[in-house]
């Protein structure tokens, strides 16, 4: 059924205290034609769900063909453009391409005029302007994504969170090596479980300039090299006497840690990432259940996980060069340079993949900094969501720490914040076009003389 894999997976002055900006988000897209008709609610007509199934039936047998389009199309219902994306997506040099974008067109009134590649485009297009899905769109996607991967069809057994409107394919499969088991992963990216790491002293191979992820557990540190957590995207370590499960989205540029051990009664959750992404995110999932987890949140959104409605706990990742890192905390671990596993790490896996923009679909974007600004974000304890840009603030923190809504922000290993009783705050950074789209309406420091 699949066409091509035609997109590469996710392998991503002055101090005092600044005005909050909060302002509302502006689209990236322009809204469709079709958003001036409120589209039904409920199920699809009955002509229309049979023109839905006889496209669909083609499809997982591979026959196909535009008569199957042109019967979806004449019934006119615009919520159906759902399923032409996500047939976008797998179809992208396939001849049909040509007539599914058509079809799009003439379900939405939208004409591609613009370089994207077609699905991320039309995507983009429905989730700006919020078209609804119909109430049996999530049966239709599973038979199109679990019929590629069986993984994917156990998310939708037990659906307790998922918009299955933003989940896409990122253009690999998913990782289903059990835990330590570090050998080929065939199509998918890669996790890395355990993996040996030497003192500081041993980590003279990686140049003090390049950037590390820092995290610390009661009292000891580890850096992760930023061009391994490229390739693996996911590492469990064990750190200060605790388990983590440490997910690197490049795509949104966002390396996270979480607990993964004493989980709702478990001995421990085994992370993995699942190939799919919801808004250019990864999306990972517990091995040993086949619930899928939000990575930006740790929130469980389908399976035994989600039933329990279970959270991942998590911890403060810095992003800083080696070279501050390693005199911050001089007793420091760091991957081995072979990761213990006898490979060879590229200096630059990603060769510049990000640096236009996201290359998935994100829908409606927060342009109050540009999407690819590095912030760093954290939860008040009232749930109020703040965001710092990083190069800003570390400018601001040349001269002394500075206070922004009642939270103060220093410059140590890397920029932390802490609260008003001194606690730090859970910190990580990320694309800002990513923070703001898991925390809508987020608090945003600026510097005062901005």
């Amino acid at each position: 059924m699949i066409g091509v894999l035609a997109v590469a997976g996710c392998t991503g002055e002055g101090d005092g205290e600044a005005a909050s900006t909060t302002g509302s988000p502006e689209s990236t897209q322009p809204a469709t034609s079709s958003s001036a008709v409120v589209p039904k609610s409920g199920p699809l007509a009955p002509e229309v769900a049979e023109a839905v199934e006889d496209l669909l039936s083609g499809v997982l047998l591979a026959e196909w063909d535009v008569d199957d389009v042109d019967s979806l199309v004449a019934e006119g219902d615009v919520r159906t453009a759902w399923l032409i994306a996500d047939l976008l997506r797998f179809y992208q040099t396939d001849s049909r391409v040509e007539r599914l974008s058509a079809a799009f067109t003439d379900l939405t009134g939208e004409e591609r005029d613009t370089e994207e590649v077609e699905f991320v485009w039309a995507t983009n297009q429905l989730l700006s302007a919020d078209i609804p899905a119909w109430e049996g769109y999530p049966d239709a996607k599973r038979k199109i994504f679990g019929f590629v991967s069986p993984v994917w069809d156990r998310f939708f057994e037990e659906d307790h969170g998922i918009d299955w409107r933003i989940v896409t394919w990122g253009g690999v499969f998913p990782d289903t090596r059990p835990l330590d088991d570090n050998g080929v992963c065939e199509r998918c990216i890669p996790a890395l479980d355990h993996p040996e790491t030497t003192e500081a002293s041993g980590g003279d191979w990686y140049p003090d300039r390049n950037v590390v992820f820092g995290v610390v557990v009661n009292g000891e540190a580890l850096a992760l090299p930023k061009h391994q957590m490229e390739v693996h995207e996911m590492v469990h370590v064990t750190l200060g006497g605790r388990e983590l499960g440490i997910p690197y989205c490049t795509l949104c540029g966002s390396a996270q840690a979480y607990y993964v051990d004493n989980i709702a009664g478990r001995e421990w959750v085994v992370l993995r990432t699942s190939g799919l992404l919801s808004r250019s995110n990864k999306l990972m999932y517990d091995l040993t259940t086949g619930s899928a987890i939000d990575t930006f949140t740790g929130e469980a959104l389908t399976g035994q996980l989600a039933e329990e409605g279970v959270t991942l706990e998590q911890v403060s990742v810095v992003a800083s060069t080696w070279g501050d890192w390693k005199d911050a905390h001089p007793e420091t671990g760091i991957l081995a340079e072979d990761g213990g596993i006898g490979r060879t790490y590229v200096d630059d896996p990603l060769q510049g993949r990000d640096e236009a923009g996201p290359i998935f679909p994100v829908g409606e974007v927060d342009r109050r900094l540009p999407t690819q600004e590095k912030v760093v974000g954290v939860i008040k304890a009232d749930g109020t969501p703040v965001a710092f840009p990083v190069l800003e603030a570390r400018r601001a923190l040349r001269e002394e720490e500075f206070e922004f809504e009642g939270l103060t922000v220093r410059l140590e290993d890397s920029i932390r914040v802490y609260d008003s009783r001194g606690n730090e705050l859970t910190s990580h950074e990320s694309f800002w076009f990513a923070w703001s789209q898991f925390h809508p309406g987020s608090l945003l420091w600026a510097p005062p003389d901005s």
